[in-house]
């Protein structure tokens, strides 16, 4: 599924974002952390022991060195859009025996070979493709069969806050384009994976206002990169405007910004396996879901 095009990502202005947010990413990334981690604890549901992991979108490296931890004597592939993200985490990896190798690639076009992974890794980042279905079918082509594939996104109600400020304030497109669970959890089943299982948290940061707000997006490069996005500096009078309604959410003394992170997971199907449709797709928590035996879809 691609975005339309006034919500299709402007990739040299995302990647110049993350270059340029590099340096402090780690100070602002309580959001991205927070998953990860969460991430992390879901494996211990899953019996696997992964030679080589890619983590796709790596960003300075948090995951992928406690991946590296979880899985003695594995590798690790840490790839990330941005130069200066890898540059972060090779700094902050183990200077000797460090198993980590760096990789700068999109996750929409991954160089590496078929079958060169058994694990892919990639924590609220498919939310900067502008095709996730071919984001999809690449992680599907490098995985080993029976691979798995970890990971998480933002849904639709993510900063809705944000959203609904911003509704009829000037034009083009303020807040990127999510993608509901159960689109997801199609796209994955028309990739070709099997055992497919998602489900959903709604995480809440505060602010003491909008600018500490905007101020947390752009050191995270999460500004506005949508293609359709208006262009120049936006004006006092609609900044004020916006600024007025999103007080209309304001609770406890503080302004609310909602996250809707799609957490999922699924396998890579064994050679033989013809691609599904998207019927069979479960979304139910990951909690209640075992591993598939022998790659096969997972039961109600």
């Amino acid at each position: 599924m691609k975005l339309p095009d006034p919500y299709r990502l402007d990739k040299p202005r995302l990647k110049a974002a993350f270059e340029n947010a590099a340096g402090y990413y780690d100070a602002y990334a309580v959001l991205q952390q927070t998953v990860a981690l969460r991430m992390i604890e879901r494996l211990d549901l899953v019996d696997i022991h992964p030679r080589w992991v890619l983590d796709a979108g790596a960003g300075t490296g948090f995951a992928a060195r406690r991946l590296g931890a979880r899985y003695a004597g594995s590798r690790v592939v840490v790839l990330d859009l941005a130069m200066a993200m890898l540059r972060q985490a090779r700094s902050k990896a183990p200077r000797f025996f460090s198993r980590e190798r760096y990789l700068q690639a999109d996750i929409e076009s991954l160089p590496l070979a078929r079958g060169s992974v058994e694990m892919v890794f990639a924590n609220l980042s498919l939310q900067w493709s502008n095709d996730l279905e071919a984001a999809f079918e690449g992680f599907r082509r490098v995985l080993q069969p029976q691979g798995l594939l970890m990971f998480s996104t933002l849904g639709p109600d993510t900063l809705i806050e944000l959203r609904d400020s911003w509704a009829g304030v000037g034009p083009g497109p303020h807040v990127h384009a999510f993608l509901d669970m159960h689109d997801i959890g199609d796209l994955l089943v028309r990739a070709g994976f099997h055992g497919a299982c998602l489900d959903v948290e709604r995480l809440t940061l505060t602010y003491r206002d909008l600018e500490a707000l905007m101020q947390d997006l752009r050191c995270l490069g999460a500004s506005n990169a949508a293609q359709g996005r208006p262009r120049g500096l936006t004006g006092k009078g609609r900044l004020a405007e916006v600024q007025k309604r999103y007080e209309r959410h304001r609770r406890n003394g503080v302004l609310p910004a909602t996250y809707e992170v799609v957490f999922g997971h699924a396998w890579a199907p064994l050679p033989t396996t013809r691609p599904q449709d998207g019927s069979t797709v479960a979304t139910f928590p990951l909690v209640r879901v075992p591993r598939p035996p022998g790659g096969g879809s997972a039961q109600r």
